[in-house]
């Protein structure tokens, strides 16, 4: 059973940075491709960005140029770089590979 679990998440003002971790247990984390997806309050969930085993990447128009997804295959870890947040960009942050997602992490970025 995979289990994915998210951490880095917190309150930042517009403009900064957050740089949000998920480590994977349960697979072979190197064969497989990890995302990024976010939910606003009362917003269906969103794709963010996409890494595939071989570290191509995709990302949503809205944060393009501003968020780098990454992926450390030694450390069973997936990472998104966060800059120059914007107040939309407030959302709970879950990662998912497979049919598989972490509990979320919150990330609030105030004006």
């Amino acid at each position: 059973q995979a289990q994915l679990v998210e951490s880095g998440g917190g309150l930042v003002q517009a403009g900064g940075s957050l740089t949000l971790s998920c480590a994977a247990s349960g697979l072979t984390f190197s064969s497989w491709t990890m995302h990024w997806f976010r939910q606003a309050p009362g917003k269906e969930r969103e794709f963010v960005a996409t890494i595939t085993w071989s570290s191509s990447t995709i990302y949503s128009d809205s944060v393009k140029g501003r968020f780098t997804i990454s992926r450390d295959n030694a450390k069973n870890t997936v990472y998104l770089q966060m800059n120059s947040l914007k107040p939309e960009d407030t959302a709970v942050y879950y990662c998912k590979t497979s049919a598989y997602w972490g509990q979320g992490t919150q990330v609030t970025v105030s004006s």
